[in-house]
Order: structure tokens, then sequence, then C-alpha cells
């Protein structure tokens, strides 16, 4: 493990939810947005309203940044969000995680509590050093973002299937040489 598990989980979360903006809408709708929300084992209190949801969904350029930019760039999106959000980080434990740190109350709004988790997580990409973790798939035309948490570096391609269609292609572009 590179990071606490907590700060894992919320890069992880944030390049997910980053993913979601593109040509097609990865989240649609409310129960898309439950699904997200499940998945990466979000808690706390939920409106499940319209609201919440474009609220979480213009979260997604404001996070996309933080990939885009460089050292102080994400120094300063980070402490703006904290602050925004009235950030007080403390020691939590609920569900079966373990001990990990919060910055907003459970029952902040949904698209705040995503904020500053990714801003907490953030933190400690930049106090270790580690934004060349964060890049865009290298697969052409793809777009989404990727945290790579490999020990070696070596994450090329994101979540979306893309390094399947990297293998396929590569295979493909063997076996026509092959016949050449």
């Amino acid at each position: 493990m590179l990071f606490a598990h907590d700060t894992e989980a919320a890069l992880i979360a944030a390049a997910a939810l980053v993913n979601t903006a593109g040509d097609e809408e990865g989240l649609p709708d409310l129960a898309a947005l439950d699904a997200f929300l499940d998945a990466h084992r979000f808690t706390g209190s939920r409106t499940r309203t319209e609201a919440e949801l474009r609220a979480v969904r213009q979260l997604r350029p404001r996070l996309r940044r933080l990939w885009d930019s460089g050292e102080d760039e994400v120094v300063a999106i980070v402490n703006g969000l904290l602050r925004e959000y009235e950030a007080l980080p403390q020691l939590v434990r609920h569900g079966d995680w373990p001990y990990h740190l919060h910055a907003t109350p459970a029952n902040a709004p949904l698209a705040a509590r995503m904020a500053v988790e990714a801003a907490m997580a953030f933190i400690d990409v930049v106090r270790g050093g580690e934004l060349g973790r964060l890049r865009a798939c290298e697969f052409p035309g793809c777009g989404n973002v990727v945290v790579d948490l490999s020990k070696n570096r070596s994450k090329r391609f994101c979540d979306a299937g893309c390094g399947n269609r990297a293998a396929v292609s590569a295979y493909r572009a063997r076996k026509a040489a092959a016949r050449q």
C-alpha cells in the first residue's frame, strides 16, 4: 500500500467520478449515483434529489483539473476546496473501516463530502511527491484519468477496458504484420 487505505479509496473514487463525465453521461440519473456511491462505499446523509445529482456532476470538472495541473495549481485547488467547505479533519471509525480521516460532518451535502475527501487524498499525494501517479489514460481518444497505485508505476490505462482494447489492437497488428 502506497497511501493510507482511505487516501487510496478517495483517489480511486475521485478518478471514477471524473471518468463519469464524457461523451456518454456516466451519472445519468439518481439510480446511477446510488450505484456509484455504493461501489465506492460513501456514507453519510443523502437528499436523493436532482439538485444533489447536479452538484455531484458539477464537481467533476473541478476534480479533473487536479489531474491536468502542476503542483502549485493542485495545491491551490485543494486549499480552495478545503476552505470552501470549511473542512475540519477528524479521526472517525464506522462500519468495517478502521480509523480514518473525515473532514466534513456526515450530514454535510454529498458533493461537499466528495470534494473534501478528494482534497484530503490529494494532500497526501502532494506531500508524498507522488503527482506523477496521476495521469490520463494512454489509449488513443480515451481521455479518462488514471490513479497509478502500482509499485512499479506502470499503470497506463483507465479502468474502462482500455488496457484490453490496447492489447487486442497490438495482437491484431502483430498478426497482420506476420501475414505480410
